[in-house]
């Protein structure tokens, strides 16, 4: 190598640490011959000391020490040090004392204050309340260090916070000095001794500063530093900031024991805006994503995203027939026969239709239903069950009445309207529909409110078909799960899906703006305890008791959640939770938005530029 570079370097160093006769004979040879440690080569090459920072190579350090404490504090009372949003170097020195002498120290103490007490009492003082509080204090630390429940410790805080220039220095070290206020903590600059504050900071283990503080076992436990209102994953998605410290909340929602969500707002609050904002990024991580989606929101998003949209209405062509089986060779469950399992879910789906039912008209609409079947050819012995012709709700109508009985003509009546009234044929018609998309959504808009938890149930019927069909790694979002769960079996029905969709590779995502009607029912409750991950947003305060009951909320975070703006709220994610604030790029908030006022300027012609008139004229008047 040139041996003029290894002689700048030599002399560079010099400048630095003078060479001294004391060095070693072998380091002198070393220089001599053009060699370098490895303390040299990381050595800086400048250091400035001055009264009130300190100045390394082009960085700026200044240190503090923290000389009063609050008097009281709880767990955690430090986590605005540790997220403060400035790079900052912490150090905590912590000093066992000998309990004996601490004891005695304690018996004087102890005695001088009560002298004061009652010195001013006899002079017809009031006594000093500050005096009063630190003798009570001083009389249970007593007790408990003499029963050894508590021991005693010196406890030193020290920062180091560092900028690029002197003057984002003094604004950082104000705003250091306005946090630590607010927790009533007390910070002193290190004047005039900023390098001994600097090594101190350093993992040296080495205090030069020596300014400490009594701390006893309980108290010392809460200076823990390492507790942050961190959640990010390794993998996963990117749900939105934290807005405790300003991190990105990223997490895999398959990575949890089970995979389903909930989210509750109100109305308003961006809940849509969110889901449709994970299902985009989702979808990037090859997830497939079906949508139950009542008010057509996701419409603009499928469309752009080559999506399959399925329109249920009147004049809708797609139809899906609620008496459908479904038998896959691929089923985990092979053991389970289709056609009780079927049974059972149209039970369901026609208590929706038929309203209230007497335990006589139960019974005859069970046997209605397995005869409707028999009449096609198909039993309960599975050999039977594949290759036919599916009967409709027609057909069911028609047993009804064959049986002349008058309960019987009673269920008939109340599902002839779905034959040949008003309904007709919305859901009386063989399946045409076929999901061969990795993202489907099903739109039921049209449809009338009393016909959406019908629609409804067939849909998620439909899917849950399909979804046993074969494993993928899928989302299910239900919007507005409040209309499922106004009918006791349609919400039993969501819960046995949210139940049993982890075995699938399934996660339920129920979407619901009505807390009162999707917690009041008892499914609502066990569909919440049966999601590992759950979102609030926006409350309004008529429902924030009963969602801080659910979720035990604290005060402030209720108080958060009614203050909250659009897009923000609480993340919760298993036993963990966060501050969050819902955040979309300009190219996903174009596809994911539905604020009227940004669709409508949206769709607005664009108007040409119009050329300025020419100098010193004025344009002529129409």
């Amino acid at each position: 190598m040139d041996k003029q570079w290894w002689e700048k370097i030599r002399q560079k160093i010099q400048k630095i640490q003078p060479p001294s006769s004391e060095k070693p004979k072998e380091e002198s040879n070393s220089l001599a011959a053009g060699l370098i440690t490895v303390q040299d080569i990381i050595a800086p090459s400048a250091i400035e000391v001055d009264f009130t920072y300190l100045r390394i190579n082009n960085r700026y350090y200044r240190t503090f020490y923290v000389v009063n404490y609050p008097r009281y504090v709880s767990p955690t009372w430090l986590a605005p040090l540790i997220n403060f949003d400035q790079e900052l170097d912490i150090a905590m020195y912590i000093y066992p004392s000998e309990e004996k002498r601490i004891l005695e120290d304690l018996k004087k103490t102890i005695a001088q204050m009560e002298a004061e007490i009652s010195i001013d009492t006899q002079r017809g003082k009031v006594v000093d309340p500050v005096t009063q509080a630190k003798l009570e204090d001083a009389l249970l630390l007593q007790e408990k260090l003499a029963k050894g429940i508590e021991r005693f410790f010196q406890f030193g805080l020290y920062i180091t916070i560092s900028s690029e220039s002197l003057e984002q220095l003094n604004r950082a070290s104000k705003e250091l000095q306005s946090s630590l206020g607010a927790l009533m903590i007390v910070p002193k600059q290190a004047m005039l001794e900023m390098e001994e504050g600097f090594r101190t900071v350093l993992p040296l283990c080495h205090d030069e500063l020596n300014v400490t503080r009594n701390m006893d076992t309980t108290a010392l436990a809460t200076t823990f530093p390492f507790v942050s209102s961190e959640l990010s994953d390794e993998k996963g998605i990117m749900y939105g900031i934290n807005e405790h410290n300003g991190s990105l909340v990223i997490f895999d929602r398959f990575s949890m024991e089970n995979y389903n969500s909930v989210i509750f707002a109100k109305s308003g609050a961006g809940k849509s805006y969110l889901v449709k904002l994970e299902v985009l990024r989702q979808l990037m991580f090859d997830t497939e994503v079906i949508v139950i989606d009542p008010e057509n929101e996701y419409r603009t998003m499928c469309q752009a995203l080559g999506g399959q949209y399925i329109t249920f209405g009147f004049s809708s062509p797609a139809k899906i027939n609620p008496f459908d089986l479904e038998i896959s060779l691929h089923s985990p469950n092979q053991e389970e026969n289709e056609l009780s399992r079927k049974v059972l879910s149209l039970y369901s789906l026609f208590r929706i239709i038929m309203g209230k039912m007497t335990p006589q008209e139960e019974a005859i609409l069970d046997r209605a239903l397995i005869q409707t079947y028999k009449n096609k050819g198909i039993t309960m012995d599975p050999s039977t069950q594949q290759g036919k012709e599916m009967p409709l709700m027609e057909d069911l109508y028609k047993v009804l009445i064959g049986m002349e009985e008058e309960k019987a003509a009673s269920l008939a009546a109340r599902l002839e309207k779905f034959i040949k009234g008003a309904f007709a044929g919305l859901f009386n018609a063989q399946t045409n529909v076929n999901i061969k998309n990795k993202f489907v959504v099903f739109g039921i808009r049209d449809l009338e409110e009393a016909l959406r938890p019908i629609a409804m149930h067939i849909i998620l019927d439909f899917i849950w078909n399909k979804v046993r069909q074969q494993l993928k790694k899928r989302i299910l979002v239900v919007d507005e799960a409040w209309y499922l769960m106004r009918y006791p079996d349609s919400a039993r029905f969501l819960y046995g899906i949210a139940k049993r969709a982890r075995k699938y590779y399934l996660g339920l995502t129920t979407i619901t703006q009505d807390v009162d009607d999707f917690l009041g029912s008892k499914y609502g409750g066990a569909i919440v305890k049966n999601s590992s991950m759950q979102i609030l947003l926006k409350q309004h305060p008529a429902a924030i008791d009963q969602v801080g009951d659910i979720f035990y909320l604290s005060q402030g975070e209720r108080q958060f959640l009614l203050s909250a703006d659009v897009g923000e709220g609480i993340f919760f994610a298993g036993q963990n939770h966060v501050a969050i604030k819902i955040i979309a790029s300009p190219q996903e908030h174009k596809l994911i938005t539905s604020n009227p006022a940004e669709l409508i300027k949206r769709q607005q012609p664009k108007s040409p530029p119009q050329n300025p008139p020419p100098s010193g004229k004025l344009p002529e008047r129409q």
